[in-house]
């Protein structure tokens, strides 16, 4: 499979998660709304309140990972040839210049955060620029301006609205089922459907949010085997983040500041105790990232 292919692919399953992400969505908000007697009320109620807490998040999530981090701006005059690297990759990539911040660890990471190509950032680990050379460094970066490039700080807010409104809508039938809504009702109507509905809106509201965290991990993944792809087609040297993505697998040292809130943007896990090869299928669903020797073979097979 060439680039393309893999770009292409990588898009169409993106859109095939978001579509199943959507139609979980809707199963849930109609059977709790007909539970419930409501309509689609419910629904719009989680929707709109999974759209506000997402507001902030959306344009100030890039300043609090930063100050999370520790990461410190870098300019020009402290770094040229980092700087000049970028700039050369953001040519070829078609992006303005991202600001660039460092981050004082020595475990190999980097990441890009921001909510469009203007108001971009890419960090990356002292680590980083000690341990790999210009052609695997150029690899990483360039595999950040993917991110950028394909705006997946954009994309990822999307999904967790949906995942957001998902987990709001089935915490609110839970408690006013728990609070005796459910038995209310049951009593009112006396209807067999009803009761039915009733307890197929506790099936989903107990399992869509764990379907809903399962797509949004496996979207994460996709974005990160397109990133990969596409860092290719920049630089046009995969082999050189291939050997990136081996190095920083193989560095025992996990980077000090990361968590799991801010481990989905890192170029691979931050976390150590994430090996993937100790993991099994299932517990892979709940990986934020795709096995490193599995995206080494992909970039190999370009």
């Amino acid at each position: 499979m060439n680039v393309y292919d893999q770009i292409a692919s990588n898009k169409r399953r993106t859109w095939v998660f978001l579509v199943g992400f959507v139609f979980i969505l809707a199963a849930i908000g109609y059977v709790i709304g007909l539970a419930m007697d409501m309509g689609f009320g419910p629904l719009f109620i989680a929707g709109v309140v999974a759209i506000v807490m997402s507001i902030g998040s959306y344009y100030y999530s890039d300043k609090l990972v930063l100050a999370i981090s520790g990461a410190k701006e870098v300019q020009f005059e402290e770094n040229k040839e980092l700087y000049r690297i970028v700039e050369n990759l953001c040519i070829g990539a078609g992006l303005p210049r991202p600001k660039i911040y460092i981050i004082n660890d020595s475990a190999p990471n980097a990441f890009a955060t921001g909510r469009d190509p203007q108001h971009a950032v890419v960090a990356m680990t002292t680590g980083l620029l000690d341990k790999l050379d210009r052609s695997e460094l150029e690899g990483v970066i360039a595999h950040e301006l993917s991110h950028i490039r394909n705006f997946d700080i954009r994309l990822m807010t999307i999904v967790s609205i949906l995942a957001g409104t998902i987990l709001i809508l089935s915490d609110f039938f839970i408690r006013w089922s728990w609070w005796g809504g459910g038995r209310r009702r049951s009593s009112e109507k006396g209807s067999q459907i009803q009761m039915v509905m009733f307890v197929l809106a506790i099936s989903l509201a107990i399992l869509a949010p764990i379907f809903a965290q399962i797509i949004k991990l496996a979207i994460s993944r996709k974005r990160e085997y397109l990133a990969d792809a596409s860092a290719a087609l920049i630089t046009r040297y995969p082999e050189g983040l291939a050997k990136a993505l081996e190095k920083i697998s193989a560095d025992p040292k996990p980077v000090e500041h990361a968590g799991r809130a801010t481990a989905h943007l890192y170029i691979a896990s931050p976390l150590k105790d994430d090996k993937a090869e100790k993991h099994s299928w299932f517990s892979g669903l709940f990986d934020t990232h795709p096995p490193i020797a599995d995206r080494v073979k992909a970039l190999r097979a370009i």
